[in-house]
């Protein structure tokens, strides 16, 4: 009998699907938005070309001094410390609950939710690091330091709002900000 010669499928031509492929890829990162509000909130000291001296007389009662040596050594005000038994002191300095004359100034303002209220504004943790530290060392430092004035925002924010910083309205955090503020001076240091 007759037998009738097989058919082929033509193939597809796939040489236009990677490059659609990788069209619609930088389409959707450029048009999604990747907002990410992790890592430590620190401002970076001007270009060296842009920098200009500044010298800020700060009284020594105000200055919490914490250094990271070349061999990973944490000391607080030329004390050795750990990274746990600094959240717990820098929490300390800068709450100054008691009003000791050996730990910051406070001042008084006028602040919304808070009205006139004590604020520790004057304080000043100097961080001394040497190049040299191990990145993971530096990394212990700063997450305690932002461990701190988290716990200190937090408690605040349970007691005036009820309500953890977290949830509170960016109003409120702000309010609690002024209150706690972030006064970080860091000194980088070795070859």
């Amino acid at each position: 009998m007759f037998s009738r010669p097989k058919r082929r499928v033509p193939s597809l031509n796939t040489t236009a699907t990677a490059d659609i492929s990788f069209m619609l890829l930088i389409f959707f990162l450029v048009a999604s938005s990747m907002d990410s509000d992790k890592g430590l909130p620190r401002q970076l000291p001007p270009p060296e070309n842009e920098q200009v001296e500044q010298e800020l007389k700060v009284k020594e009662r105000n200055v919490l001094r914490i250094a990271l040596s070349a061999d990973d050594q944490l000391t607080c005000n030329e004390e050795p410390i750990t990274a746990e038994a600094l959240t717990k002191r820098v929490a300390d300095f800068v709450a100054n609950v008691a009003d000791d004359p050996s730990l910051p100034e406070k001042s008084t303002r006028e602040l919304n939710y808070f009205g006139r209220c004590q604020v520790s504004d004057r304080h000043v943790l100097l961080l001394q690091v040497d190049r040299q530290t191990n990145y993971d060392a530096y990394f212990q430092m700063q997450n305690a330091i932002a461990r701190a004035y988290n716990q200190l925002r937090n408690d605040l924010a349970l007691r005036q709002f009820h309500r953890p910083y977290a949830k509170c309205t960016s109003e409120q955090r702000n309010a609690i900000a002024l209150v706690y503020p972030q006064r970080i001076s860091e000194d980088v240091s070795g070859e």
